[in-house]
């Protein structure tokens, strides 16, 4: 009475692990829903959803490019065998996007010369990583 078998244990790790994992894919598909809704459609995400002033297009782009890369991370997490190659993944994914967002808003500030092939071999970098990884 009141003593666990193994079978039981077991049960209860395989339960939790896939609440674990379930939480994982929804909480990756959630931020990578509104990653690219905020990247895609910066003004319309603005309006109806992150309506604090100033507007400013390209922070809007940026909170999505870093959404989709905190989705993704989620999402390669909960699928692949390596975890590591799957965060390495995903955040080159976040950069990829974080790439485009200044190749997009390079008319808006910054300093394009430099800051969008730093931003881009760093994601370059990063999958790189990610696949070396996952090979490995």
């Amino acid at each position: 009475m009141g003593t666990e078998t193994e079978e039981d244990a077991s049960r209860a790790t395989r339960r939790r692990s896939q609440g674990i994992r379930g939480v994982t894919v929804i909480g990756g598909a959630a931020f990578l829903l509104f990653g690219l809704w905020a990247f895609l459609g910066p003004q319309s995400f603005f309006d109806n959803l992150a309506t604090f002033e100033p507007y400013n297009v390209h922070l809007i782009r940026d909170i999505g490019a870093f959404q989709i890369g905190l989705g993704a991370v989620l999402l390669l997490v909960a699928f692949l065998p390596d975890p590591h190659g799957g965060a390495l993944l995903g955040v080159g994914i976040g950069g990829v996007f974080h790439s485009i967002a200044h190749v997009i808003d390079r008319d808006l500030g910054g300093s394009p010369a430099t800051d969008i092939p730093t931003f881009a071999i760093i994601a370059a970098l990063l999958l790189w990583a990610g696949v070396a990884q996952l090979r490995a």
